[in-house]
């Protein structure tokens, strides 16, 4: 008989593989970096609304907030919303951002947390296409 650690690493299942190389983003947490972000460009789209900031530093790191406020509904609901925003950030930030810039993602009511994710996926390309134009 194996022991069980021999036999989970012959498996080849789900887990097996490593996860795809992503961008390493920041997360923004203080209340001045919202609060400047929400001065800068800006722009909605269905799923979400985004503000862009260039921090004018010579970082090449890429910052990223969420914010869902209560009109997005309960605490749930909130969650799942600012789940499936950090995993569109991680996905598709990683090609389309620009070092050195700030980026805030807000959820919207009764949108974030219930559309379809390629939809969501396809909304932050739009969107940051048109914050960078």
């Amino acid at each position: 008989m194996e022991p069980p650690e021999a036999t989970s690493s012959t498996q080849q299942g789900a887990g097996a593989t490593p996860p795809a190389v992503s961008v390493c983003l920041v997360t923004i947490t203080e209340r001045a970096d919202f609060i400047a972000a929400s001065r800068a460009k800006r722009w909605g789209v269905k799923g979400f609304m985004i503000q862009a900031r260039n921090r004018m530093d010579d970082t090449d790191t890429i910052r990223i907030g969420y914010t869902c406020s209560k009109k997005v509904g309960n605490a749930v609901a909130r969650n799942r919303a600012k789940r499936r925003l950090r995993e569109i950030a991680r996905l598709g930030l990683g090609t389309r951002a620009r070092p050195g810039w700030d980026y805030v993602l807000i959820g919207k009511r009764d949108v974030t947390a219930t559309r379809e994710f390629t939809d969501l996926q396809g909304d932050l390309k739009y969107a940051l296409k048109k914050v960078h134009e």
